[in-house]
C-alpha cells in the first residue's frame, strides 16, 4: 500500500494516515481520537455536532438533510468565503450504535462517481480508533479523489474534531 501524502509514519495515534492501495481503487483513513467509541459515534452521526468538525476549515457548512440511521439519506454544502459551494449527498445503508457506518458518498460535482464508504469505531480502552475504508468506483476516480484536495479536508476536519470532543461538547450525553 501507498500512503498519500502522509508523510513520514511517527507513530503518533493523533496522525491522520490516508492511504491509497496501489491494487484496488480503495482510500483508507486512520486516525484515533481521546474519546470513548460512544463519544465519537455521536460527533459523527448528530448534525448538530457534524456541522462544526466535517471538512477544512477554511469553509462553514450548511446540513439540508442528515438522517444518521439505516436507510436514511444526507446532503450538506461546504461554502467558501467568496460563496462557492460544494455540495455532497448520499445514503446511510447500516448505522450500528458506536461501530459502524456503512454509507454512500458523492460530490454534486461529478455525480456519477459515487463511492462506498465503511467507517468502523474501535474501542480503545478510552480512546476510539476511526477507520474509514472508501471504495471508488475506478482507481481514475480514487486518484481524482485524492488529488481533489480531500486530504487537507480530511486532517483539518479531524482536527477540530479533536478540540469538539476536548471542550466537552463532542457527543457528552445528558
Amino acid at each position: 500500500m501507498s500512503t498519500a501524502g502522509a508523510g513520514a509514519s511517527t507513530g503518533d495515534r493523533h496522525e491522520t494516515r490516508i492511504v491509497a492501495d496501489p491494487a484496488l481503487p480503495t482510500i483508507l483513513i486512520i486516525r484515533e481520537f481521546d474519546a470513548s467509541p460512544e463519544r465519537v459515534f455521536r460527533a459523527y452521526t448528530d448534525p448538530d455536532l457534524v456541522v462544526q468538525w466535517l471538512g477544512p476549515r477554511r469553509l462553514t457548512m450548511r446540513i439540508d438533510v442528515y438522517e444518521a440511521r439505516s436507510g436514511g439519506s444526507y446532503r450538506y454544502v461546504h461554502r467558501e468565503a467568496d460563496g462557492t459551494e460544494y455540495g455532497f449527498r448520499g445514503v446511510f445503508h447500516e448505522v450500528r450504535r458506536d461501530e459502524r457506518i456503512v454509507q454512500t458518498f458523492a460530490y454534486d460535482g461529478f455525480p456519477d462517481g459515487v463511492s462506498l464508504e465503511t467507517t468502523v469505531f474501535e474501542d480503545l480502552g478510552g480512546r476510539t480508533r476511526v477507520t474509514t475504508t472508501s471504495l471508488m468506483g475506478s482507481m481514475e476516480a480514487r486518484d481524482a479523489m485524492i488529488r481533489s484536495g480531500m486530504r487537507r479536508g480530511v486532517r483539518e476536519g479531524h482536527e477540530r474534531l479533536d478540540e469538539l470532543l476536548g471542550d466537552g461538547r463532542g457527543g457528552n450525553t445528558g
